[in-house]
């Protein structure tokens, strides 16, 4: 597993989260631990590597 850091899109609070690197594409909806908010994550994946990762806020 790959540990990756981030802000949340809605509080900036910073964000730990284990990352899959056998899984190339993952696109899923996740709260944040600290403001419960949904946060749409989408995270790609080559050679063990994260090569793109995007967390965005999901507009209600």
């Amino acid at each position: 597993m790959l540990e990756h850091f981030f802000q949340c899109p809605y509080c900036l609070a910073e964000i730990s989260m284990l990352i899959d690197p056998l899984v190339s594409s993952q696109q899923y909806i996740e709260d944040c631990e600290v403001c419960c908010n949904p946060i749409e994550i989408r995270v790609e994946v080559e050679s063990g590597e994260i090569i793109a990762f995007e967390a965005k806020s999901i507009e209600q």
